[in-house]
């Protein structure tokens, strides 16, 4: 098959820097789909119809056109946080070509001297910047895709308010054109105003010694949540999450979620990672929407509601953890109903009302149920002892692929 869909990466430098083949499908187009900064990039010889992308930006003009020598302009390499990504998801790839220029990103480390296979690259475009609390660590390099000139002085902010003041920041403006500058300083002080449109940041993240230690593997520390006291413990939490064995893109039901604990540790797990944390409790809702923010995770969704009413349309998960309410009528039978085949159910319970219940349900679908216990160092006068806390007893159970 024929591509009637040819994908032009154009850079700042414009035309001039196309190599022949993406010049010559410029050229022979009839239509040719971008913004209005890339299509004043093109010369007067190109003489194909241009056309603006829709606002708000959708892919149906170019659906629209299928069969027909269509050009869409994109920002350096389309398939780098670009429209090439989105159109492949579309288009079948015998139907389209991409024409390729060095991303940004490229040309960043390039600048910099940063070997890009040891950078961690991250996009805040139509995102939220909390996003980047989950990649800061002492001695990580970010580069962020800024979505305008106000993005770096917000990001700013943001590493002073995280314990990361000292960490060195490069704004990167126009890169590849005549217009190209940098401007650099710490985050602490950081003395610029607004950048350019087009930016990126590069960012060497140093920590204040003070600074929260918040590390990928599960077991954070109890007090990186804002809580009331309804929260799966730090060890506990641990183990859970290692029988809940997260993979890329799989999603979690966090039942009875409290502060939401055990899905933000999910989704710190992968970036591809996703959780619905399902909590009744105004006062709980509002630690939740704190907690996925301030751990770098704005992307877990708050289903607000009591389980299984709550349940009701959401997507079937690869994974369940009840964390609070097995005793509820229903709950357990329902989350194993909807759970997807080969999918894992972890339920913690520390009543000996929700330790029948578990094993209740273990009869019935089989698992295995573990005690943990967990004692803490605490004084007693002038000496130490331990100080047991309440047992868990955890249910893990996989629904089998013919269920």
């Amino acid at each position: 098959m024929t591509p009637w869909l040819t994908v032009v990466g154009i850079g700042e430098d414009g035309y001039g820097g196309l190599g022949k083949q993406a010049r010559r499908a410029l050229l022979g187009a009839s239509l040719i789909i971008g913004s209005p900064r890339q299509l004043a990039l093109l010369p007067p010889c190109i003489g194909a119809q241009r056309q603006d992308w829709p606002t708000p930006f959708a892919l149906a003009p170019v659906l629209a056109l299928r069969g027909q020598p269509v050009c869409v302009l994109a920002s350096g390499d389309p398939m780098f946080y670009g429209v090439g990504a989105s159109l492949a998801r579309q288009v079948a790839a015998a139907e389209m070509q991409v024409l390729s220029m060095p991303s940004c990103c490229s040309l960043a480390a390039a600048r910099l001297g940063w070997p890009l296979h040891d950078v961690q690259v991250l996009s805040v475009v139509a995102r939220p910047l909390a996003a980047l609390n989950a990649h800061l660590y002492s001695g990580q390099r970010l580069l962020v895709l800024c979505n305008d000139g106000k993005s770096p002085a917000a990001i700013a902010a943001l590493l002073r308010e995280r314990g990361y003041g000292p960490s060195r920041l490069h704004v990167l403006e126009h890169l590849g054109g005549p217009a190209e500058r940098q401007v650099s300083g710490s985050a602490d002080d950081w003395p610029h105003g607004d950048s350019a449109a087009l930016n990126v940041l590069a960012i060497e993240c140093l920590a204040e010694p003070q600074a929260l230690r918040l590390p990928r593997v599960p077991g954070l520390a109890d007090d990186a949540f804002r809580h009331d006291g309804q929260l799966t413990k730090r060890d506990v939490r641990a183990i859970t999450l290692a029988r809940l064995a997260p993979q890329p893109g799989e999603l979690l039901w966090d039942v009875g979620a409290g502060c939401g604990s055990i899905g933000i540790e999910w989704m710190r797990a992968h970036p591809a990672c996703r959780a619905l944390a399902i909590e009744a409790d105004a006062g709980r809702q509002a630690f939740i929407e704190y907690n996925r923010d301030a751990l770098g995770v704005p992307g877990l969704q708050l289903v607000r509601g009591k389980a299984p009413q709550a349940l009701a349309g959401l997507e079937r998960p690869d994974a369940i953890f009840i964390g609070g309410g097995v005793t509820a009528e229903g709950v357990l039978p329902h989350c194993w109903e909807r759970l997807r085949p080969g999918g894992r159910l972890v339920a913690n319970a520390v009543t000996v009302q929700s330790e029948l219940a578990l094993a209740q349900f273990r009869q019935q679908q089989g698992g295995d149920l573990t005690r943990i216990h967990v004692a803490h160092a605490q004084p007693l006068g002038a000496f130490d002892t331990w100080r047991q806390a309440l047992p868990i007893t955890l249910l893990d159970v996989v629904k089998p692929l013919d269920a």
